[in-house]
């Protein structure tokens, strides 16, 4: 009887391993995307509305899940164009998210930050990067224990789930690609 159900349980046990494993092979993993990776899929002119405004390279971050679907940015260099103030940085996404609130489906979108009434807040806007349009407001707070100001940082959800702009975080999560 004993040796039965010794059968019986390593049987379970192995099927429910046959079960876990496609499960969690199926699980998307994000980590931070690599300089060259970046430059890769990130363009050195974005094109924004009607002019293909340079990006400042150096500033580029993002993440990258087993896929190869990206979430990254960089910096805008606005001198001399439309933007007046309007934005800042250019975001491509290929995989749904939510940024604040904002739901944001695969595509190009560019952001811009002003302080907020709050002394420890941004109000960051996002708009679609070919249209124009404008998406939403999403606020960024103060990331405590944070000492190093970053143009831009999108963090992987596995630390912190936030993208940076200076001291500043916006908390996002990600759907399915």
């Amino acid at each position: 009887m004993i040796h039965r159900s010794r059968k019986s349980t390593m049987a379970w046990g192995v099927l429910l391993a046959l079960l876990v494993v496609p499960a969690l092979a199926q699980k998307d993993e994000w980590r931070q995307a690599t300089q060259s990776e970046l430059e890769s899929v990130l363009p050195a002119r974005a094109l924004v509305g009607p002019e293909h405004i340079e990006t400042e390279m150096r500033t580029a971050s993002g993440i990258v899940d087993s896929h190869g679907h990206f979430i990254a940015g960089v910096v805008l260099i606005t001198a001399g164009y439309s933007a007046d103030g309007k934005y800042s940085h250019y975001m491509m996404v290929q995989a749904p998210m939510r940024v604040g609130g904002i739901a944001l489906e695969p595509g190009n979108y560019v952001l811009g930050w002003t302080r907020s009434g709050a002394e420890d807040a941004l109000s960051v806007r996002f708009y679609g990067a070919a249209t124009g349009q404008f998406l939403g407001t999403a606020t960024a707070r103060w990331i405590q224990g944070v000492n190093r100001v970053e143009s831009l940082r999108i963090w992987p959800p596995t630390d912190k789930a936030l993208i940076q702009i200076g001291r500043f975080g916006i908390p996002y999560q990600l759907g399915k690609p």
